[in-house]
C-alpha cells in the first residue's frame, strides 16, 4: 500500500481555499503536524479529516476492540462524512416547516465547491488500486474500496449518489450566455463537475448485465440506485443534461471562440454507456423519443473528429459501442429517419437527408480516411448499418454512393483473400442492401439507382474465381496496391462550411494503452425479429474469433497459409454470398431502365430516379427473409477493455497535480506519440 500512502500524503497538502472552516478552535498539536511552510489555506480541512482519523486510530489501538476497523474504511467514511459536513462542503440552514416543493437549491458556494472537489480528488485516488493491477478478465474480485464506500457501510451513499448526479446534469457550461465569459471568469465548477463524473464512472464498475440478483439487486448501492431510478422526469433531467454537455464543443456563434468549450466528452460517454447498461428503463426511454439524436450527433461529431488521432482510439471505440448497443433496438433505426437540419460542421460531404445519411457518411469518411489502428473497429461499423437497414425509409444519393464505394473496395479480389475475416464486411454490406430492397424499397430509389449503376460489381461477386492460381494473382496485386480503401475513387464532394479537417495527434501528446476486444461474433449475440416485433435470440455456433485489435483480422498474414487450405475456404463462403435477392432486382430493373433510356433519350438521372420511385417489385423478388439484429452483449472482454480505458481516460485528465505520475501503474502503458 505504498503507493496510496504516498498518493494520501500528497494530497493532504494539496492546497485548499483560505476560507472554509475556522481552524482556530483546532487543537494545536494537531495544527503543528502539518509542515512548518504549509500556507494558510492548507489549513482547512486537512486537520479536520486527521482528527477524525486519530480518534480511528486511537480508538483501534485500545484493547477494548478486538474487531477494530482498518484504517483504510476508516479514511473512507471520513471522506464521505466531510462532503456532508455543515459550513465546510454544504451549507447549513436551520430547519424549517417548509414541505419539498417549496424547498429551493442552496446558493452555489465557491469555498464549498473547492472543498467537494478536493474530497472528491482524494476519494479517487483511493480508488484507483485497480491501476496497480495487471489486465484481468477475472470478475471475481472487486475493488475492495469501491466495494466498501458503496456498501451499507456509508450511511452517505444515496445523499451522495444523487447530488453527485444533480452537479453533473444541472451544470450549464454557457450560463446566462454571454460572450467571453469564460475568458474574464474563471469556471471553478466545471472542475467539480469533472471529478463528480470520475467518481461516479469509477464507483458504478461492477458486471453488467451478468449476475444479478432480481430482488434485492447488486451489492454496490451506486449500481443499486441508479438501476432503479424509474421517474420520467429523472429520465428528462438526465437525457436533457447530458445532451447540453455533450453538444457543447459543437456549439457554433458568430464571434470566434466567444462559448467555454467543455473537455470531459469521454466521461461523459462512458457515464450514458453505464445508464444504459445497469438501466434498460432509461435506454427504453431515450429510444422512444427522438431526443436520442441528441445524443447520436454529438458522438457521430466526436468520431469524425478523432479518426486521424491515434491518441483518441478508445474515444473512437467507445462511440463505437455506444452506437451498437442503440442499433440494437428498433426505435433507434427508426428515429434516424428524421431529417437532418442542425448541420454541425464537420468534415464530410455536404448533404441534404436524414440522420440515417449522417450516420454512413461519418463512417464513411472513419473507413476511408481513419488511421490503420481503426481497422478493426469496421465489422462494429457495418453491423451497425445493417441493424438499422431494415427501417431506412430513404437514403440520399450521397449515403447511396458511399455504401457502394464500401462495396466495392471491400469486394476487390486481394482484399478479399488477403486474410480469413475480410468477407464479412462483404457479406454486411449485401446484407444491408437486402433488408433495404425487401423491407423499404419504396423510398429508396436513389440506393436502388446506385446499385443498378454499380451492377458490375454485384456479377464480378457472383463469378469471383476460387482457383489457387487466381487467388495467388490477386494477392500479387495487393504490394502495388497496399491501401485497403481507395481514397480517390469515393466521389468527395465540398466539405461542411466552418469545419476543419481531422488532424494526427501533436507530437508528445499522451495516451494510455488499451487490451484487445473480442471478435464481432462475441460483442454481439444474433436475434431474429418475429412477425409480432419481438426478438427471438438465435443459438450462437461455435466458432474460433480472434481479438478485434490483432491486425490481420484485417490486412492479414495469408501467405503462411496453405493454398489448399485457403481454396477450400473461398469456395464454402462464396456460395453463400447473399446475392439473389439483388441480382433478381438487376435481372427485372436494368433491362427497363435501359428501354425508358433508348426509348425516351434520358440523359438526366432524375427521369430515371422518377421511374424507379414510382415502381415496384411486388411478387417478383425472393420470399422475404427475416430480419436479423446482432445485439451488443456484455462479456468479460469488453467489461475489461471498459476498465482499462476508463481508468486511462481518470489517469490522464488528472494530470496538474500528477496523482499518479512515476508510480507502478500496471493496467496500462502510458504512451507519448
Amino acid at each position: 500500500m505504498i503507493y496510496i500512502q504516498r498518493k494520501l500524503h500528497f494530497l493532504f497538502l494539496i492546497q485548499s481555499p483560505e476560507e472554509g472552516f475556522d481552524t482556530r478552535q483546532t487543537n494545536k498539536k494537531e495544527a503543528e503536524v502539518l509542515p512548518s511552510n504549509t500556507p494558510p489555506g492548507e489549513r482547512t480541512w486537512c486537520p479536520i479529516l486527521r482528527k477524525r482519523l486519530c480518534i480511528e486510530i486511537h480508538f483501534q489501538g485500545t484493547h477494548e476492540c478486538r474487531f477494530a476497523r482498518p484504517l483504510a474504511e476508516s479514511l473512507l467514511l471520513a471522506v464521505a462524512d466531510l462532503l456532508f459536513c455543515p459550513d465546510f462542503t454544504s451549507l447549513w440552514t436551520p430547519p424549517t416547516q417548509e414541505s419539498v416543493e417549496d424547498m429551493h437549491p442552496p446558493p452555489l458556494n465557491y469555498i464549498h465547491d473547492l472543498n467537494r472537489m478536493e474530497l472528491l480528488r482524494l476519494l479517487l485516488t483511493c480508488f484507483s488500486e485497480a491501476m496497480y493491477l495487471p489486465p484481468s478478465s477475472d470478475h471475481s474480485v472487486l475493488n475492495p474500496w469501491v466495494t466498501f464506500f458503496c456498501s451499507t457501510e456509508n450511511r452517505h451513499a444515496l445523499p451522495l449518489f444523487t447530488s453527485l448526479l444533480n452537479v453533473v446534469f444541472a451544470y450549464d457550461p454557457v450560463g446566462y450566455g454571454i460572450p467571453y465569459n469564460h475568458l474574464m471568469f474563471s469556471d471553478y465548477r466545471e472542475q467539480l463537475v469533472e471529478q463528480a463524473v470520475q467518481t461516479l464512472i469509477v464507483t458504478l464498475e461492477h458486471e453488467g448485465g451478468a449476475t444479478r440478483l432480481p430482488s434485492t439487486g447488486p451489492d454496490n448501492l451506486f449500481v443499486n440506485y441508479l438501476s432503479r431510478i424509474h421517474r420520467e422526469e429523472d429520465y428528462d433531467f438526465i437525457l436533457k443534461g447530458l445532451a447540453r454537455l455533450l453538444t457543447n464543443p459543437l456549439t457554433q456563434t458568430y464571434l470566434p471562440n466567444s462559448t467555454k468549450k467543455i473537455q470531459f466528452h469521454q466521461e461523459l460517454l462512458v457515464l450514458f454507456w453505464k445508464l444504459c447498461d445497469f438501466n434498460k428503463k432509461f435506454l427504453f426511454f431515450v429510444l422512444k423519443s427522438s431526443d436520442v439524436l441528441d445524443v447520436l450527433v454529438p458522438i457521430l461529431f466526436y468520431l469524425n473528429d478523432a479518426r486521424a488521432d491515434q491518441s483518441r482510439v478508445g474515444l473512437m471505440h467507445i462511440g463505437v459501442f455506444i452506437l451498437l448497443l442503440l442499433s440494437g433496438e428498433r426505435n433507434f433505426g427508426v428515429r434516424l429517419n428524421k431529417p437532418y437540419s442542425v448541420h454541425v460542421p464537420m468534415d464530410i460531404p455536404v448533404f441534404t437527408g436524414t440522420h440515417a445519411d449522417l450516420l454512413i457518411v461519418v463512417f464513411h469518411k472513419i473507413i476511408t480516411s481513419g488511421h490503420q489502428r481503426l481497422q478493426p473497429l469496421y465489422d462494429c461499423l457495418l453491423t451497425i448499418i445493417v441493424n438499422v437497414s431494415p427501417y431506412l425509409k430513404s437514403l440520399s444519393m450521397v449515403a447511396a454512393n458511399k455504401l457502394l464505394h464500401l462495396l466495392e473496395a471491400f469486394s476487390t479480389s486481394w482484399f478479399l483473400f488477403s486474410a480469413s475475416q475480410n468477407h464479412h464486411l462483404v457479406f454486411f454490406l449485401l446484407e444491408a442492401f437486402n433488408n433495404i430492397i425487401q423491407y423499404q424499397f419504396d423510398g429508396n430509389c436513389n440506393l436502388v439507382y446506385a446499385i443498378i449503376r454499380k451492377r458490375n460489381l454485384f456479377h464480378q461477386l457472383a463469378n469471383l474465381p476460387s482457383d489457387a492460381s487466381s487467388i495467388q494473382k490477386a494477392l500479387q496485386r495487393k504490394k502495388k496496391s497496399p491501401d485497403v480503401i481507395s481514397r480517390t475513387s469515393s466521389q468527395e464532394t465540398i466539405s461542411m462550411e466552418g469545419s476543419r479537417p481531422a488532424v494526427p495527434a501533436e507530437p508528445g501528446t499522451l495516451k494510455a494503452s488499451l487490451v484487445a476486444i473480442p471478435g464481432i461474433e462475441k460483442l454481439t449475440e444474433k436475434s431474429q425479429v418475429s412477425e409480432d416485433g419481438t426478438m427471438v435470440s438465435i443459438p450462437k455456433m461455435d466458432s474460433p474469433q480472434k481479438p478485434l485489435a490483432d491486425q490481420s483480422t484485417v490486412t492479414g498474414t495469408s501467405d503462411t497459409e496453405s493454398n489448399s487450405g485457403r481454396d477450400t475456404e473461398v469456395l464454402s463462403w462464396r456460395s453463400k454470398l447473399p446475392l439473389q435477392t439483388i441480382m433478381r432486382l438487376l435481372q427485372v430493373l436494368v433491362p427497363q431502365v435501359e428501354k425508358i433510356c433508348i426509348d425516351k433519350g434520358l440523359t438526366d438521372e432524375s427521369e430515371i430516379l422518377k421511374f424507379l420511385q414510382h415502381g415496384t417489385l411486388v411478387g417478383l423478388l425472393p420470399v422475404p427473409h427475416p430480419i436479423l439484429i446482432r445485439k451488443y452483449q456484455a462479456n468479460a472482454g469488453t467489461a475489461m477493455w471498459f476498465r482499462t480505458y476508463m481508468w486511462g481516460v481518470v489517469y490522464l485528465r488528472n494530470v496538474d497535480p500528477p496523482i499518479w505520475y512515476d508510480t507502478d501503474v500496471r493496467l496500462f502503458e502510458i504512451q507519448r506519440m
